[in-house]
C-alpha cells in the first residue's frame, strides 16, 4: 500500500474553507475491486480539531462547482470533508448517460480509501465518519451502505443520498443509518424506484428514512437556472433548483449528521 500523501495546498475563495489536494489508494471491499490511486479535495473547518468527517461523492459530472459548494458547506458545519475524484484517475471527465463506465459499485473502493485516509488524520475524530452523495454519488452512497461492503467497520456511521438511483435487488441490506432525499418529478433517477425499494422492504427498516419532494426535479439543491440537458445516451433530463426542497433537505442533512456524528 502506498503511504497517504498530501501533495498541495490551495486556498479557495469564499468562507474560511481551505481545500487540500490529497491522494490515497482505493481498496478491495466486498465485490468491488480496488481502483487506481484516487485524488481528491480535503476541506477543513477552522481550528485544530479533532472533528468528525464526511466523504462527499460527486455527481456524474465529476468534481465541479457543486462539489465545492457542498465541501465548503460541510466544513462550515464543522466537518472535515473529503471529496474523492473517482473519474480523473480512471481517465474520465464525465459519465453522464453512461454511468456504468465508472459504476456506483466501483466507487465504493474509493469511499473505503477515503474513510481510511480520514481515520489516519490527527485532526479527525476516528470512527465519526459520514458519507453524502448526489445523483451518481447518491447511487455510490446506496451501494456503499450495504452490509456486504463492511464500511461500518471502517467507522462509517451515517449516510445521505441525494436523488440516488434505487434498486430493490441491490439496496435492501442497509447497514448504517441512511437518509434518502429525492424529488417526485425527477426524470433521471426516478423516485418510483425508491418507492419500490421501500415497498419491497429493507432488512433493517429502522435505519432508513426517505423523503420525497412532490414538486422537485433532479439537482433540486443546486442553485442554477432551470435547464434541460442531453446526455451521452441521447436522453433528455430536466434539472431545476427548488428553494423549498433545497432548504428542507439541507436542514434535514445537517440535523441527521449532527445527531449521528456529533452527539
Amino acid at each position: 500500500m502506498r503511504p497517504f500523501l498530501l501533495i498541495a495546498l490551495l486556498l479557495l475563495c469564499g468562507r474560511a474553507a481551505v481545500a487540500q489536494s490529497v491522494h490515497f489508494p482505493g481498496f478491495t471491499v466486498g465485490s468491488s475491486s480496488a481502483g487506481p490511486e484516487i485524488s481528491g479535495w480535503l476541506y477543513r473547518p477552522a481550528g485544530t480539531g479533532p472533528f468528525p468527517a464526511i466523504v462527499l461523492a460527486h455527481t456524474c459530472a465529476g468534481v465541479n462547482e457543486h462539489t465545492d459548494v457542498w465541501g465548503k458547506r460541510l466544513a462550515g458545519w464543522g466537518y472535515v470533508t473529503l471529496a474523492p475524484d473517482s473519474f480523473t484517475p480512471r481517465g474520465q471527465k464525465s459519465v453522464c448517460g453512461r454511468g456504468n463506465v465508472v459504476s456506483g459499485g466501483m466507487r465504493v473502493a474509493d469511499i473505503a480509501g477515503a474513510l481510511d485516509f480520514l481515520n489516519a488524520q490527527p485532526f479527525v475524530q476516528r470512527d465519526r465518519l459520514g458519507l453524502i452523495g448526489h445523483s451518481h454519488g447518491g447511487w455510490t452512497t446506496m451501494r456503499a451502505v450495504q452490509r456486504s461492503y463492511g464500511l461500518a467497520a471502517r467507522g462509517l456511521k451515517a449516510a445521505v443520498a441525494y436523488y440516488p438511483s434505487c434498486s430493490p435487488a441491490f439496496d435492501d441490506d442497509v447497514a448504517v443509518p441512511l437518509l434518502i432525499l429525492i424529488g417526485e418529478k425527477d426524470d433521471w433517477t426516478r423516485a418510483r424506484d425508491c418507492h419500490r425499494l421501500e415497498a419491497a422492504g429493507f432488512t433493517r427498516p429502522k435505519l432508513v428514512e426517505a423523503v420525497y419532494y412532490p414538486d422537485a426535479f433532479h439537482s433540486f439543491d443546486y442553485l442554477a437556472r432551470d435547464r434541460t440537458i442531453v446526455v451521452a445516451d441521447g436522453k433528455h433530463h430536466h434539472l431545476a433548483y427548488d428553494s423549498a426542497a433545497a432548504a428542507d433537505a439541507e436542514a434535514r442533512t445537517r440535523a441527521f449528521f449532527g445527531k449521528l456524528l456529533k452527539q
